[in-house]
């Protein structure tokens, strides 16, 4: 069961090719703020229940439903305890494969952190490297932001027979903010309508082909909204 967690990530993103992601992060005035972080399995969820009919993949064993929730389970129950986190949920739709992550922070750096915990805590692997990787740094005025580590392993595992429909996954990162945004690095990005938030989207091939198109460092705007 200790590697249920891996398998499940990896299961995930061996279906790439039909994922939606959305990764959620609002940033208040005073640092805390909240995280969600969705994934949309719906178009491939036929591909998703042969898959947990099997009894292995690739050597290692396929988790029933009942193992992933109670996976779910001990993920909410140990970030929960983490320090500056709360307000853990996770929606689960073992129908159509739609999950949805959220949770509130004092600052980024223990949501950062926290997370990092609990995935160590639950892999029993303390020395993961794609652990070390922080994607997120923030100082009161300037938000850097990238896609973990463990995230862009994955993608570039993806097979290049399945080439055409990595186009077909996304993944959108979105930034937002209580003051207006001054200004930002990456040209790809889509400032909204009020300047507190901006948008990325990009396909998995895209991502697959450079890793560093969802970064990007947020300026805000030093004078009072």
């Amino acid at each position: 069961m200790k590697k249920n967690l891996l398998f499940i990530f990896a299961l995930i993103f061996s279906l790439s090719s039909c994922i939606e992601i959305l990764d959620d992060l609002t940033i208040h005035a005073d640092g805390s703020g909240s995280f969600r972080y969705n994934i949309n399995l719906s178009s491939n969820k036929i591909k998703v229940n042969s898959i947990l009919a099997l009894d292995s993949l690739d050597g290692q064993k396929v988790p029933k439903i009942e193992d992933i929730k109670e996976k779910v389970q001990q993920f909410i129950k140990t970030l929960e305890a983490q320090n500056g986190i709360s307000n853990v949920k996770v929606e689960e739709n073992y129908t159509d494969f739609i999950f949805k992550f959220s949770c509130d922070f004092t600052n980024v750096l223990l949501l950062q952190e926290g997370i990092k915990t609990t995935i160590s805590s639950m892999t029993k692997e303390k020395n993961t490297t794609e652990l070390n990787h922080n994607w997120i740094t923030w100082d009161g005025s300037k938000l850097t932001r990238s896609i973990p580590t463990i995230t862009l392993n994955k993608v570039k595992e993806l097979k290049q027979s399945d080439i055409e429909q990595l186009k077909l996954g996304t993944y959108t990162s979105i930034s937002r903010f209580d003051k207006m945004i001054d200004k930002f690095g990456n040209p790809a990005a889509i400032l909204s309508k009020n300047k507190q938030a901006v948008m990325i989207k990009t396909d998995t091939y895209s991502l697959k082909e450079n890793p560093d198109i969802l970064e990007n460092v947020i300026y805000l705007n030093s004078s009072k909204n």
